[in-house]
C-alpha cells in the first residue's frame, strides 16, 4: 500500500540503486540532489507514508560532501552519509521522527528545533491531512478551490484540513530551511 507509491516518488527523483535504494523492505537511502531540496523531499515522503493511515516514517537528513560514489547508494560514502547515520542513531533517544545533521552546528540547532516543533503536528496527520499536504507540496500553485475539485470536497473543507495539517507552518519551515541553506553553500 505504501511501497509502490514510495518507489514511484523516488523514481521521479533519480535512479535506483545509484540515487536511492530500499533496504530490508522497511529502510531506504535517498540522495536528495541539492541540499536545499532535502527538507521538502522529506516532508513529501512523510506525507506520502502518513497518507496510508497505517504507518509512519523516521528520517534523518545528512548534509555534507560526498567523497565516494558507489554502484549503489548504500556503497557511497562521505560526510553526508556519516551525518545521516549518526543522527539516525539519535532519533529514538531524542523521541523525534525527522532531524538533520550538517557541518554547521548552529544551523543544526535551529533547524532541528523547527523540526521538533513540526513533528508535533506531522506525526499526528490523518490520512486526509497527509493527502492534502502531498498535493500542496507537489503542486504549490494550486488554489484551495482547485485542490477541493481534485479531492471531491468543497473549498471550505480544504481550508479546514489546511489548518489542521498546519500547512502554512510547514511551508514556512521549509522556506526558512531553504533560505538558510542557500546562504551556507559557497
Amino acid at each position: 500500500m505504501w511501497l509502490l507509491p514510495l518507489k514511484n516518488l523516488f523514481n521521479e527523483w533519480g535512479r535506483t540503486p545509484e540515487q536511492w535504494e530500499l533496504v530490508w523492505g522497511d529502510s531506504f537511502q535517498l540522495e536528495a540532489g541539492q541540499p536545499e531540496e532535502a527538507l521538502g523531499k522529506a516532508f513529501l515522503i512523510k506525507a506520502l507514508i502518513k497518507k496510508t493511515g497505517i504507518i509512519d516514517v523516521r528520517m534523518t537528513i545528512g548534509i555534507g560532501h560526498k567523497t565516494y560514489t558507489g554502484a549503489r547508494i548504500s556503497e557511497s560514502n562521505g560526510e553526508a552519509f556519516i551525518h545521516a547515520g549518526e543522527k539516525f542513531e539519535e532519533l529514538e533517544k531524542e523521541k523525534n521522527n525527522l532531524l538533520l545533521k550538517s557541518p554547521w552546528p548552529d544551523f543544526d540547532e535551529e533547524i532541528n528545533l523547527y523540526l521538533r516543533l513540526t513533528s508535533l503536528f506531522m506525526d499526528n496527520w490523518t490520512a486526509a491531512s497527509a493527502e492534502l499536504v502531498e498535493i500542496v507540496l507537489r503542486e504549490p500553485s494550486l488554489t484551495q478551490k482547485e485542490i477541493g475539485e481534485r479531492l471531491g470536497i468543497r473549498q471550505n473543507s480544504v481550508s479546514g484540513r489546511w489548518k489542521r495539517a498546519h500547512i502554512d507552518e510547514l511551508l514556512a519551515v521549509e522556506q526558512i530551511y531553504r533560505k538558510k541553506m542557500k546562504k551556507l553553500q559557497p
